[in-house]
């Protein structure tokens, strides 16, 4: 995943934001920007950063299922196809 094309000085940043916008939006890879040599930050485009943001919550909604199941909350999945059942035919 990390690229050296895509590893860029703080100051490439500064006078070349517009061209690094254009390739997250071709691209989609991240830029890593370094300050002083080190690592400081990465930019990612809007698109990816929503895909990521809705994989988060679909692994925290799965972290939390699996932690109710460990408690022992929760219902078997030959109860829940009964209700399922039960709620189809009181729906007709």
């Amino acid at each position: 995943m990390l690229s050296v094309a895509n590893i860029k000085s703080i100051s490439y940043l500064k006078s070349h934001a517009s061209q690094i916008a254009e390739d997250l939006e071709v691209n989609g890879s991240p830029f890593f920007i370094t300050q002083n040599g080190e690592a400081s930050m990465v930019i990612e485009g809007v698109k990816q950063f929503q895909e990521k943001e809705t994989l988060i919550a679909a692994l925290k909604l799965i972290a939390l299922g699996e932690k109710d199941r460990s408690r022992g909350n929760g219902i078997s999945v030959d109860q829940s196809r009964a209700e399922l059942a039960a709620a189809r035919l009181t729906r007709k």
